[in-house]
């Protein structure tokens, strides 16, 4: 790993040389202060990747400095390693307390001194990617609830399929990698019905054949809108084939059996549980073990058998149940008395 920026802070000017060199040669680029102080000018204009600060120091030492440091929330995650001669336990313990990653004791060789920032800033790297990973996440999934906000009645139906398909997935052993991609198709499963119209998505009566067929589109628009994001390609196929039943009659493709990926499976179980147990205008939802009757009773002809007997698994462990009840709350009520 090289290229990075790191920021040496340290009073002693032979140390700090050293370490710069030492570090310059393994192509990083260096950033030197004397103290607290200097280092802090020195972030006024450039955010350093990794921090390697002395404790004693005048002007201001590193624990002010850490402190500070710990305080912006643009250099919070910047990880920071203290190098001193002072070993105490108590310096130990105030760092650790500060948000200090690691606490090196001089002196130390060259390999120890690259071991430990090499360590830390490949953390970093790891933290920076799952947090990227989880705001994409929590983009697309707010992009998918915008069809809640446009049907009220749907509200958490995202949040609650997503759970369901990836306990389901668990039940059945999936690979991570799968789980991943039912959890975008999941996420994005509906995304298709964002171009049907509002006269059309939020009909309280029957659907007419020229409006059904416009629904019918929203699987394939929906896998059209993400199978050229490279992130997001491979949930195409669970988007285009959630309607897809295991005896053929479903659609968009009239797929059968285990033609029907896997992933899209597991969705149609998910979806179609929480589709006959969510209030509509039109009519009240079932009974939570009501829709879990009918997806057993629908088994080998709507959904793949395997698939029910997983979601049967994760009911029995009372999965499924406590999914529904901790979303429950952001459901429209209806009085059904």
């Amino acid at each position: 790993m090289s290229g990075e920026t790191i920021l040496i802070v340290e009073d002693n000017q032979v140390l700090r040389e050293g370490i710069r060199e030492i570090l310059a040669v393994e192509g990083y680029h260096v950033l030197c202060a004397a103290n607290g102080k200097e280092a802090l000018e020195e972030m006024s204009t450039f955010n350093p990747d990794l921090i390697l600060s002395d404790i004693a120091m005048p002007e201001m030492d590193g624990f002010e400095f850490l402190k500070i440091v710990r305080s912006r929330p643009e250099w919070v995650t910047i990880p920071f390693l203290i190098l001193t001669a002072r070993g105490e336990k108590d310096d130990v313990l105030i760092g650790k307390s500060l948000g200090a990653e690691d606490y090196l004791i001089k002196p130390l060789t060259r390999q120890e001194l690259l071991t430990a920032i090499h360590a830390r800033l490949s953390r970093a790297q790891e933290i920076k990617l799952a947090q990227l990973h989880k705001a994409y996440e929590d983009s697309l999934t707010a992009l998918a609830n915008a069809i809640d906000v446009r049907d009220p009645y749907t509200r958490g139906h995202v949040e609650r399929v997503t759970a369901y398909a990836q306990v389901i997935a668990q039940q059945m052993g999936c690979r991570d990698g799968l789980i991943e991609q039912i959890r975008f198709g999941s996420i994005l499963h509906d995304i298709g019905k964002i171009v049907i119209q509002d006269e059309v998505l939020l009909k309280s009566t029957p659907l007419t054949s020229e409006e059904w067929q416009q629904m019918r589109q929203h699987p394939i628009t929906g896998a059209e809108m993400i199978k050229d994001i490279t992130y997001l390609a491979a949930a195409a196929p669970i988007i285009r084939h959630h309607h897809e039943r295991w005896d053929g009659k479903g659609y968009p493709d009239g797929l059968k059996g285990e033609e029907i990926p896997l992933g899209a499976r597991i969705v149609a179980v998910a979806d179609s549980f929480d589709a006959m147990s969510i209030d509509r205008p039109y009519r009240n939802g079932r009974a939570l073990e009501e829709a879990y009757e009918e997806i057993l009773r629908c088994s080998d002809t709507h959904f793949d058998p395997r698939v029910v007997k997983a979601f049967q698994r994760a009911w029995e462990q009372n999965k499924i149940q406590l999914i529904y009840a901790s979303t429950r709350t952001s459901v429209p009520s209806f009085d059904s008395t």
